[in-house]
């Protein structure tokens, strides 16, 4: 399995007509090799490759890593440059969605007789499409964050802070079994709904507020990522005509997930729906993004995405309206890309509940 990402890995240097391929990114190097620590390089060539590390590593990633030969270095810098000049390098490749300017800058300073690539979100692509083994890994992180939410929704209550939800859902998180949080959740309730990345406050929740949650999990290095929509106490005929407008919409690209179906036309079927309704500038963001090894990757379904849904792909669809002063609503699930259609991997149903 690992010999035939490396191998697709290896493809990129005829691509980019490099002779070698530099990965700093850390989830990518997780995906190519399985080393799981914090610090790293992966050199690629045509036949060989190397991993560079330091030497609180050395000794991981000589049990964790096959295939790649492990060297230690002292400064990241003098251990890329020692080994390109020991093999001598026309052009070398880099991702450089994961290489800063300065890195780039001292790379090119410590090699000035080589022609540096960026090998931009082509190399990301790597990741888009998820085997069984990551499928199963991501259903897992998936139902740890649901089941902790679902087990904690008593909490939901008026009085209660927007911190204290978020603490408590950590904390079922963990106690189940995820190795940490997938990112700050958002807690929004109120006109604070109207903020699409409203993290957790000092807030009190009322009763006749809505709430919504943007959490998942993260499980052998995979995460997971759900938004779910509450009304705390009751709810009024706006709240219930938003809702049902941003349920309508994720419902209809949910139904529309298959192979050959572009991005573009998935986020235009939501999106029209939802500007048909009268609430097209509502909705700014992106229908949704790809979800791995990082929360936030490749693909992207977008308006500006012509790609096209591959079987195997990983994905959230995530409508939301959110109207300034009043608060929001979002709903997002996350779907593995089947033969025919997906699996919804994320577990909270999606009705307005009442808590």
């Amino acid at each position: 399995m690992l010999k035939d990402r490396i191998f697709s890995a290896q493809r990129y240097l005829k691509r980019l007509d490099v002779d070698f391929l530099i990965f700093f990114g850390l989830s990518t190097i997780r995906y190519l090799t399985c080393f799981t620590g914090s610090s790293g390089v992966l050199i690629l060539g045509q036949e060989d490759c190397w991993f560079l590390t330091d030497s609180r590593y050395t000794t991981q990633a000589s049990a964790e890593i096959s295939g790649c030969s492990v060297i230690e270095y002292r400064s990241q810098i003098e251990g890329i440059s020692s080994l390109v000049k020991g093999i001598p390098a026309r052009q070398i490749g880099f991702d450089a969605e994961h290489t800063t300017v300065a890195l780039f800058n001292e790379l090119s300073k410590a090699l000035p007789d080589v022609r540096l690539v960026p090998a931009g979100k082509e190399v990301e692509w790597l990741r888009a499409v998820k085997d069984a083994d990551e499928i199963n890994i991501l259903a897992a992180s998936a139902e740890i964050a649901s089941n902790a939410l679902l087990g904690m929704i008593n909490r939901i209550k008026p009085g209660v802070t927007e911190h204290e939800i978020a603490l408590a859902l950590e904390f079922a998180m963990k106690n189940a079994g995820a190795e940490e949080k997938a990112f700050d959740f958002i807690v929004a309730s109120g006109t604070r709904g109207a903020l699409p990345h409203g993290k957790a406050s000092d807030k009190i929740i009322a009763a006749g507020e809505l709430v919504t949650i943007d959490f998942g999990a993260v499980y052998k290095g995979y995460f997971s990522d759900e938004t779910v929509t509450f009304a705390v106490g009751r709810t009024d005929p706006r709240q219930e005509q938003i809702y049902s407008i941003v349920k309508d919409a994720h419902d209809l690209a949910m139904a529309a997930v298959k192979p050959g179906i572009t991005f573009k036309a998935l986020d235009a079927l939501a999106r029209d729906y939802i500007t048909e309704a009268g609430f097209g500038s509502n909705f700014g963001h992106g229908l949704g993004h790809g979800v791995g090894l990082e929360v936030h990757e490749s693909p992207t379904v977008s308006f500006r995405n012509d790609g096209v849904v591959e079987e195997g792909m990983v994905f959230t669809i995530e409508p939301g309206i959110y109207i300034p002063g009043w608060g929001g609503v979002r709903i997002e699930d996350t779907v593995a890309v089947t033969v025919d259609g997906c699996d919804v991997l994320t577990k909270v149903p999606k009705v307005l509940q009442v808590v």
